[in-house]
């Protein structure tokens, strides 16, 4: 089982005990992240397209860790004008761990007529 997901704007193929290097996450390690953006889902028997993402699926995954990638020299020069500028950039990467690929339980459906029937008596002792 596998499927397409996207995270933080770029799109993974993910399957269960993946590792993979995603942008900067605001997580610290062995935080479990939930990724519901799942824009395919492919079980072994049957192709699921969302449009534009599949409802009911979810990614889990484990933050294993807060990396930077390798050093990317930015040199800049003008020739004859005694200017050289020269930079040095790491990108910063979170690495996780898909921990599985599957179905979302729905939480408990909440009563949402409590509380507006509690806000409509409230305005009417107040008056």
């Amino acid at each position: 089982m596998y499927a397409i997901v996207e995270i933080a704007g770029k799109q993974y193929k993910v399957s269960k005990n993946d590792t993979l290097y995603v942008p900067r996450q605001k997580a610290k390690a062995k935080d479990k992240l939930t990724f519901d953006k799942v824009l395919l889902v492919n079980d072994g028997k049957s192709i699921s397209v969302g449009t534009p993402t599949v409802e009911g699926i979810a990614v889990k995954a484990t933050v294993l860790d807060q990396i930077k990638a390798d050093k990317v020299l930015v040199f800049k020069k003008k020739r004859r004008k005694h200017y050289k500028v020269k930079n040095g950039h790491r990108q910063p990467y979170t690495q996780i761990k898909i921990d599985s690929v599957g179905k979302v339980r729905k939480a408990a459906a909440k009563k949402k007529a409590e509380p507006k029937a509690a806000e409509a008596a409230a305005p009417a002792d107040a008056e």
